[in-house]
Parts: structure tokens; C-alpha cells; sequence
């Protein structure tokens, strides 16, 4: 018989990811607590001993969003058949409130995850309350957008809601010497895992200004707008899941780039160049 060759390639060793396991049947429990640990590991580059609340929020938060990409992927899918209609919900401010609670609950899963993080030592509910509540509205208004949003998701109706990404929508209240004073709510310093973030997505936004008549080319008498400020917003996908269905809208909202007339060669070239 002829001699076996050995083989150059070298061999290394086999470091497997945080939470694997052998080959074999797990549950879905056991999948979803890989995949905890698993952004833990690689999105937030902390071991479960020396992680801090907000990173074990914000793993908890990816691995949660990974189950309602799937829904969301597939419903903008649908989206783009001929002939589907999607209704377009323009507001000023959705009060959406904290996401991982609603979601864990519009998914199924609330009682599953409570169980993954138990195993693992972990407090979910001290895990929700880690969550900033998001500052895109004040009051009714936003919080019946919010609430059409997440009805409609529900009910399977494609829809878009466009909004502001407001990085101080809501500010905190003291009362000093008897006076009310505003403090801002920087309810964005620690990220939103919950949004993804489209920068190719961009449009210039006029504001304010006035208008001026004058003659077109064939004598007639128009008016025109001459904004006094214009600025550029890019674009930010926050997906709504409804409940207990593979529906799930989308929430965009804009967030603006300051952009000044007077510098109009820099700013152009730094807005539309910037990430």
C-alpha cells in the first residue's frame, strides 16, 4: 500500500464562542442565551464577569433586535410587491417609549428570556430598567403616533411613520427656589441599539426666510421662497413590531446637520462628505 501523505497545512487550535456548545438539539432558550453572550462577547467586547449594566442591556437589546429583524426584513420585502399600498404617518414627535419590554412581549418570548438571564445569574428586570426612555416626543401627540404605529403593525397594515430624531426631545424638570428648571435629557449618550443608522439616506431640509416677487422671462409677475436656513438630515430605521404577528413597520426619523449660508462651500463639501 502506498505511504499516507501527511498533511502541510498546519493545524490550530479551535477556540470555540462564548456560550457554544457540542453538536446536538438545543432549545430555543439555548440559542437565544448563545446569542446573548455571543454580543456580548464580539458587539460589546466584555466576558459576562467584568460586563456593566449597560452592557448587558445593550447585548440583551441586539440579541432581542435579531428576532424582529427577520419580520422586519420580510415585511419591507413585501413592501416593494406591485401593488401593495403603505400608508405614510407624518408627525412631529412618537413617544414610543422603552423598546425591550414591549418587545420581548409582542414577540413571545418575555418569559423564555427571563429564564436565559436567570440561568445566567442575571436580574432582566433590572436589565429593562437600564433602557433610557427615548426623547421623541412630550406628551398626547406622540404618544398617539406611537400607539397608531404599533395598532397598525398589529393589524399587518404595511405603514411608515416618518418623524424627528430628536437628541434632547424630553428635558428633566427641577423645581429650585420654587421655580420650574429645564435640564437637558441626553437620552442618547450611551447609544440606541434599536436604531439602524442609514447615512446614504440624506435630504436638505429649508427653513424659514422669506419670500421676493419678481418677472419670469416672459414678463409675468411671480413670487418665490428664499429659505433662510437649510439643513441636512440622514436617516435613522427603528423597526415597530407588532404584536404577536410576522408584521413589523418602521419608524424613520431624521436627524439634522446644522448648515450655514454664509459658509456655503465648506459646509457642502463637510456635510456631504461627512459619515
Amino acid at each position: 500500500m502506498p505511504k499516507k501523505r501527511e498533511s502541510n497545512v498546519k493545524k490550530e487550535k479551535v477556540v470555540k464562542e462564548p456560550g457554544s456548545k457540542a453538536p446536538g438539539a438545543v432549545t430555543a432558550k439555548q440559542i437565544f442565551t448563545q446569542d446573548f453572550l455571543r454580543h456580548l462577547y464580539y458587539t460589546q467586547g466584555k466576558v459576562l464577569e467584568l460586563a456593566t449594566p449597560n452592557d448587558l442591556y445593550t447585548a440583551l437589546a441586539y440579541a432581542v433586535r435579531n428576532q424582529i429583524l427577520e419580520r422586519w426584513l420580510n415585511t419591507v420585502e413585501n413592501y416593494n410587491k406591485r401593488g401593495v399600498r403603505i400608508v405614510s404617518y407624518l408627525s412631529a414627535e412618537f413617544l414610543l417609549g422603552p423598546h425591550l419590554e414591549n418587545n420581548l412581549i409582542n414577540l413571545g418570548i418575555y418569559d423564555e428570556v427571563r429564564e436565559s438571564m436567570e440561568d445566567l445569574g442575571l436580574d432582566l428586570r433590572k436589565m429593562i430598567e437600564q433602557e433610557e426612555e427615548p426623547g421623541l416626543g412630550n406628551g398626547g401627540l406622540g404618544r398617539l403616533a406611537a400607539c397608531y404605529m404599533d395598532s397598525l403593525a398589529t393589524l399587518e397594515i404595511p405603514a411608515v411613520g416618518y418623524g424627528i430624531r430628536y437628541e434632547f426631545g424630553i428635558f428633566d424638570q427641577k423645581i429650585e427656589d420654587g421655580w420650574q428648571k429645564e435640564v437637558t435629557d441626553p437620552w442618547l449618550r450611551l447609544g440606541n441599539p434599536w436604531e439602524i443608522h442609514r447615512p446614504e439616506v440624506a435630504y436638505y431640509v429649508k427653513w424659514g426666510g422669506h419670500t421676493e416677487g419678481y418677472y419670469d422671462d416672459q414678463g409675468r409677475y411671480r413670487v418665490r421662497w428664499v429659505p433662510g436656513r437649510e439643513v441636512k438630515g440622514t436617516a435613522y430605521d427603528t423597526p415597530i413590531a407588532g404584536y404577536r404577528v410576522n408584521t413589523c413597520n418602521t419608524c424613520a426619523s431624521g436627524r439634522r446637520r446644522p448648515w450655514s449660508p454664509s459658509t456655503f462651500r465648506t459646509s457642502m463639501w463637510e456635510t456631504t462628505t461627512a459619515p
